[in-house]
């Protein structure tokens, strides 16, 4: 009886969901509000006639409007 109720036990397993739990919950609104404060944070695409497909050089062409 004595390891029931230890960390090893059911203390421990409901700690551990608590946790986990807690930490799913938490990213979830951190996870709403940076989708929040983007979606009207919108970017302009300047001379999108020399963007190619798969290059590290697009950067230059993304510009945040706000």
């Amino acid at each position: 009886m004595n390891g029931l109720f230890g960390i090893n036990g059911l203390l421990g397993f409901l700690v551990a969901v608590l946790l986990v739990v807690g930490l799913a919950i938490g990213f979830g609104i951190v996870a709403a509000d940076v989708q929040k404060s983007n979606s009207t944070n919108y970017y302009q695409i300047k001379d999108s006639q020399n963007i190619e497909s798969k290059s590290v050089d697009n950067k230059k062409f993304y510009q945040d409007a706000k």
